[in-house]
Order: structure tokens, then C-alpha cells, then sequence
């Protein structure tokens, strides 16, 4: 990991917001020059930090507005089981190892409601996986 200074990360926050913004609009709200942002882009980018760049469509314009986070609690050893099995569902966005109650939470996007319950109930028969509780995100705040 490399060190990030205040520009780095005030770099950071603006493309969080907008990861549209112009390099000529970075360079001005960042007090340094076009070659500056471009070289500290560059350099984000090579160290892994920055890892790609997306879009957030507005809530109704989504594809798939079923989104979830899901519990996961693994049986003994077969967390690489669980892992490679939750890796051939393309509904599943994103996958964190936790601690405490949980082992995985497993980030899901799916077009509908009858879709969601399939999938809950595909990852439930995953042999290792011993428990789940799943909750529906409602709405999102963007800080």
C-alpha cells in the first residue's frame, strides 16, 4: 500500500462523488496542475488503490433494484468451498470476510423479487454454508 497524502485523498473523495470529474476540474479544486492529477491518477491506479472507475444510476433506474446484503456463516473449514461456489452467481456483486457472528456477507443484485428468493435459496443448499439471515436494502445514503 503506499502512502496517501491530503491530496491523494481529497483526489479521492471528489472522484467518489463524481468519478466523471474532468482532470481540469480536478486540478482546480485540488490546487495543482493537469500533469499533477494525471501523474497521481496514474500512480493510484498502478498501486491498485483506485481499482476502476463506475457509475451510480439515480434509484428507479436501476437494473436490478433488488439489492441485499446476506449473512453467512461457514461450517469448519469450507470457507474455500463456500467462496468458489458463491463466485458462480452473478447476482452476488461483492463478497466480505467478516468477523464475529459472520463469516462472509455477500453483497446481491437481482432484477426481481422471485429471482432474489431463488438465489437465497441456492446459496442456503451450498454445502458448508450452516446459516444465513439476509436483509433488503431499502434506500442508500451517498456521503
Amino acid at each position: 500500500m503506499i502512502d496517501l497524502d491530503a491530496v491523494d485523498r481529497k483526489l479521492i473523495a471528489i472522484l467518489r462523488s463524481n468519478s466523471r470529474t474532468p482532470v481540469v476540474t480536478l486540478a482546480k479544486q485540488l490546487n495543482v496542475s493537469r500533469a499533477t492529477v494525471q501523474n497521481r491518477l496514474s500512480r493510484l491506479e498502478k498501486n491498485g488503490v483506485i481499482i476502476n472507475f463506475t457509475v451510480n444510476l439515480k434509484p428507479g433506474a436501476d437494473i436490478n433494484p433488488v439489492r441485499a446484503f446476506m449473512s453467512i456463516s461457514v461450517e469448519g473449514k469450507k470457507s474455500v468451498i463456500v467462496i468458489k461456489a458463491l463466485r458462480g452467481y452473478p447476482s452476488i456483486i461483492a463478497l466480505h470476510h467478516t468477523n464475529g457472528r459472520w463469516d462472509l456477507i455477500a453483497e446481491i443484485r437481482t432484477d426481481t423479487l422471485e429471482s432474489f428468493n431463488a438465489l437465497l435459496g441456492d446459496i442456503r443448499l451450498i454445502d458448508g454454508v450452516s446459516s444465513t439471515e439476509t436483509s433488503l436494502l431499502l434506500d442508500t445514503l451517498r456521503f
